[in-house]
């Protein structure tokens, strides 16, 4: 009953806004490993970001939004299905062969908006798996269980992430471009083929790569395991966030007189770091910094793509991040040196892989022209509350047990409510912390953050745990748990009931937890 009275008051809410028979269209911008300072309207100094400075200014830039984890795999499950990564033991970092880790015979939300009535998209780095776990996958016929599966009535992607193999794009269930006389073949347990490697021919590669890097040599690039075959199907790096532009493009065009649902996962700035030559140079901060004005121009052809087809106004679009920002990852690209003062992750502590702040708070920007009054917000939101806010949007019930650990923070998202949630629990590399409030617990254990070639920054987190206020503490520099000994219980409370017992361990994290098999 109550479900429904929940129902029936945002359907009423969203008629007298003008919403409920709009049924707006959906864009989701995803970036990779761009983190809360790498945005000029979030404060970045080594970089330039106009367009999507411009989106922020129409509608709603918030200052406490997360990613549910400060990994790629796991943030984009939550997104998707809006539910904790922390509740599938398979969502962890994915090599690129892995299996299809989000059931298809449970809603999530393309399968939901395509239930909607809505056309639905993926487009860009996908790495949540495909296929079956029963060895049956072949890269060189009919790929399924895959997007198309999962209700994405288009969907050209790559399997897994730019460093790692199979170096290739997949749109619906085939490889582009493949030949049948040159089969594919991959391997993350032991090499296969006898193609060059990082560690076999170096003297082919662009540029220097770690030993977990230094397998299969595509474009001058080697990547994390091993591949043969798929020579014509193999792409480039530098073409990357233009064939992802363009397919985005041709989707929208195609969809402005239907209600659409994309979603926009692209790789900028994800290693290896290898944007188009007219944006080589266009920041101060090398590679890394000249991927994220390429994304930043990606977003802005994005929205001239939606006004030049009438459609801006009708579409709710929302950019974030999967997790925090890393300098090295692998590939020596002189990020680490030419980064200068910029603060990637902004005023707080630590990066990719870690639970501090870091690691999961986001850039998180939700507009609507004419619909959202512009502005800023301190309200608690994540990206697990994505499902079940468009949900409300659009005024279709969710199917039961759809969205489980989303809050539908519609308002929040409309710019009506600046309190949020109550609480959100972040992970990173099966480690877990509770924000509430201003507040920050992190259990007794170990937190684990990237440092450079084959360093990984262990702090050891004593009983009782640590507790920062972040309001007066962004940086988490002064542990307050002893002061406030009934916070930390209810803290530590509110987690034993959330995650599984053994996130509460904090213990380091293994070579499977890095993305190391």
């Amino acid at each position: 009953m109550l479900k429904k009275l929940s129902l029936f008051l945002s359907l009423t809410c969203l008629a007298s806004m003008g919403m409920a028979t709009e049924k707006p269209n959906v864009l989701i911008i995803y970036a990779d490993d761009i983190g809360y300072g790498d945005l000029s309207c979030y404060g970045a100094s080594g970089v330039e970001t106009p367009f999507i400075d411009r989106l922020a200014n129409s509608g709603i830039r918030f200052s406490s939004g997360y990613a549910s984890a400060a990994t790629c795999t796991p943030s984009r499950y939550s997104l998707l299905t809006g539910e904790y990564a922390f509740r599938n033991k398979s969502a962890k970092i994915l090599p690129g062969n892995a299996p299809l880790i989000i059931d298809p015979n449970k809603a999530n939300i393309a399968s939901y908006m395509k239930s909607a009535g809505y056309n639905t998209a993926l487009v860009g780095k996908w790495h949540l798996g495909l296929g079956l776990a029963d060895g049956s996958f072949d890269w060189n016929s009919n790929i399924k269980p895959a997007p198309r599966e999962l209700g994405f009535d288009y969907s050209f992607y790559m399997a897994a992430t730019g460093d790692r193999v199979p170096s290739v794009y997949i749109e619906n269930s085939e490889v582009v471009d493949l030949d049948p006389n040159d089969p594919i073949k991959v391997s993350y347990a032991k090499p296969v083929g006898s193609e060059p490697t990082g560690i076999s021919h170096p003297h082919l590669l662009t540029v220097q790569a770690d030993k977990q890097h230094a397998g299969t040599i595509v474009n001058g690039i080697s990547r994390i395991g091993t591949m043969t075959g798929g020579h014509a199907a193999r792409f480039k790096d530098e073409d990357m966030s233009d064939t992802y532009l363009n397919k985005a493009i041709e989707f929208i065009e195609s969809s402005k007189d239907q209600s659409f649902f994309m979603y926009f996962a692209a790789h900028d700035n994800h290693v290896p770091r290898r944007p188009h030559p007219r944006f080589q140079g266009s920041s101060s901060l090398g590679p890394r910094g000249d991927a994220i004005v390429q994304f930043d121009w990606t977003v802005g052809k994005l929205i001239k793509t939606l006004q030049k087809n009438g459609i801006y106004k009708n579409t709710l679009i929302i950019l974030s991040s999967d997790n925090g920002p890393v300098l090295f990852d692998g590939y020596w690209e002189g990020s680490r040196v030419k980064n200068g003062t910029h603060k990637a992750a902004g005023p707080f502590r630590g990066g990719k892989y870690s639970l501090w702040e870091g690691g999961t708070r986001m850039p998180f920007i939700v507009s609507w022209p004419g619909k959202i009054e512009p502005g800023t917000s301190s309200a608690l939101v994540s990206q697990v509350d994505i499902f079940a806010s468009i949900a409300a949007l659009i005024g279709q019930e969710l199917p039961k047990d759809a969205s489980p650990d989303g809050k539908n923070m519609l308002d929040a998202f409309m710019g009506k409510d600046h309190s949020g949630r109550d609480y959100l629990v972040e992970e990173a590399l099966s480690q877990v912390a509770l924000r509430m409030g201003d507040w920050k617990f992190i259990p007794p254990g170990t937190v684990t953050e990237r440092g450079g070639l084959d360093e990984w920054i262990k702090t050891a987190v004593h009983p009782p745990g640590l507790l920062f206020n972040l309001a007066d503490d962004p940086g988490e520099t002064t542990d307050l748990s002893k002061q406030h000994p009934k916070k930390v219980k209810a803290m530590l409370a509110i987690l034993k009931k959330e995650a599984p017992s053994k996130f509460l361990q904090n213990k380091t994290p293994g070579k499977a937890q890095l993305g190391f098999e």
